[in-house]
């Protein structure tokens, strides 16, 4: 008897310890570089070389340097607008397809010291580096694997130029936070006069795998964007959303009679939904304009995006798990026209006061699954991503119950998975008290880093359910809040 009762005791206790050892990770998971971006939620890619003088989306390659010439070019001003704006961050387009270098490099003389800022003696690249660390924002580079007006472009030498341009980069511009390639490679172009077309095999030119082995070595924390991702992937479009589902994880698929898959040479129809279960992850990039264009165009004035635009992509990225990367276009001044300033100040505001009042502050919560007191209910609104919830093993479909003494109004709904141990949630429901009755607003699929449901009407209760209904394994939520939209 006394044996059976000791038995039980250490039985209990083994219990009770197991339920607060963390759960065991699920499926491909983010590096440090990847959590870092998740965080970063919203930044801006900056487009502004010979191309806005010449009032074109893609210069030629031809432009004389001489008509860049931004007189009132002020980078604070502009970086002081896209921080108003709600913006994290800044990827400065250093060379566009033109080949013009914003910077005073060696591998080229078709850069800013040939033409009249700063007297010849500009460092534009530094100006907004040095902008974005000031006003606390951080900052990345765009080069343009191609170059419109580099002769030796489709030769050897000329990758060879590429990748010394990507070293003075992230050698003279401290610590990156993102390095961005896209998939325009290869076409017609001035090359140095000779105005032909080049065409280059983008699986083999460049040689992305020595190419980007540069990057992990000299920016180690910078994350990588290109086409069919490395550590961010494409959205698939250039309208600033991800799909309704969206996995983070990502097994990219070469298009048809390619071996394997390569920067514009995959079948990117999956970009915008992820796969579930993928082999890496990759989560998504959502690219779109601030105007309509990615350069300043004058007579585009009127088509500049609405804070209530920007807020509703915002839901439509941010709150799918992806990140949103608006592009800006300063002027020929070297400044964000009124238009701009005005519509990114908007949208920042609305973000702001939409999301400063967590009614799950006030909410007291409850589970029947909760794994433990280090993994308790409370962890949920303490506004630390780095602590959570977690159900217990056997518990896959887990629900959470908040209640207020007082009813509340909301129309938001912010839900985060714990995403270092890996996305889990396949579907969830939510539920409010109505009548002493539950009754389901809303249904959703995947989560990861950030899951947004904004409700056509506002409700009001005392009680919401938020209930699992598919996972393989069991739940984590580092955050689960309730807002109201404002009204501004």
């Amino acid at each position: 008897m006394k044996n059976t009762a000791l038995l039980l005791f250490f039985l209990v206790r083994f219990i009770g310890l197991s339920a607060q050892t963390a759960p065991k990770p699920y499926g491909a998971l983010p590096s440090d570089r990847q959590l870092k971006w998740h965080q970063t939620d919203v930044y801006g890619l900056i487009h502004f070389t010979p191309t806005t003088f010449e009032n074109k989306e893609w210069g030629y390659g031809d432009a004389n340097p001489a008509i860049f010439n931004p007189s009132q070019f002020d980078a604070e001003k502009i970086i002081a607008a896209l921080k108003a704006g709600g913006l994290k961050g800044v990827i400065l387009v250093t060379k566009h397809h033109d080949g013009f270098a914003l910077w005073p490099t060696k591998t080229t003389t078709y850069n800013i010291s040939q033409s009249p800022f700063r007297n010849g003696k500009g460092d534009l690249v530094k100006e907004i580096e040095q902008a974005c660390r000031k006003l606390g924002m951080k900052f990345g580079v765009y080069c343009s694997p191609w170059d419109r007006n580099n002769p030796r472009y489709g030769t050897d030498a000329y990758v060879q130029d590429y990748r010394n341009q990507l070293k003075e980069l992230y050698s003279n511009y401290g610590e990156l936070f993102m390095s961005w390639h896209d998939g325009a490679n290869g076409g017609d172009g001035y090359y140095g006069g000779a105005k032909t077309t080049k065409k280059i095999d983008r699986s083999t030119y460049y040689g992305w795998d020595t190419t980007w082995a540069i990057t992990r070595t000299m920016q180690p924390n910078a994350t990588i964007f290109s086409d069919i991702g490395w550590d961010v992937r494409w959205v698939g479009n250039e309208r600033g959303f991800a799909a309704e589902t969206s996995w983070a994880t990502f097994t990219p698929v070469p298009v048809e009679g390619m071996s394997k898959t390569v920067p514009g040479q995959l079948d990117d129809k999956q970009n915008p939904f992820g796969t579930r279960n993928g082999k890496n992850w990759v989560p998504a990039e959502c690219d779109v304009p601030l105007r309509k264009g990615w350069f300043y165009h004058p007579e585009e004035k009127d088509k500049v995006k609405s804070p209530a635009q920007l807020f509703d992509l915002y839901l439509k990225s941010v709150g799918r798990g992806a990140a949103l990367d608006l592009g800006i276009a300063p002027d020929t001044r070297g400044l964000l026209a009124d238009e701009d300033v005005k519509s990114l100040e908007g949208f920042g505001k609305l973000i702001r006061e939409s999301f400063k009042n967590n009614l799950a502050h006030s909410a007291s919560i409850s589970s029947a699954d909760t794994r433990g007191k280090n993994f308790n209910t409370t962890l949920l609104k303490d506004d630390n991503l780095n602590t959570y919830w977690s159900s217990k093993d056997e518990a896959h479909t887990p629900t959470l119950e908040f209640t207020w003494k007082n009813e509340v109004e909301f129309d938001l709904i912010r839900l985060r998975e714990f995403i270092p141990l890996g996305q889990r949630i396949e579907s969830f429901d939510v539920e409010i008290l109505e009548n002493k009755e539950w009754k389901k607003i809303a249904s959703a699929t995947s989560i990861g880093a950030c899951r947004i449901i904004y409700l056509e009407k506002p409700v009001k209760t005392q009680g919401v359910r938020v209930k699992v209904n598919t996972s393989p394994v069991c739940v984590t939520f580092s955050e689960i809040g309730f807002y109201k939209k404002s009204d501004l």
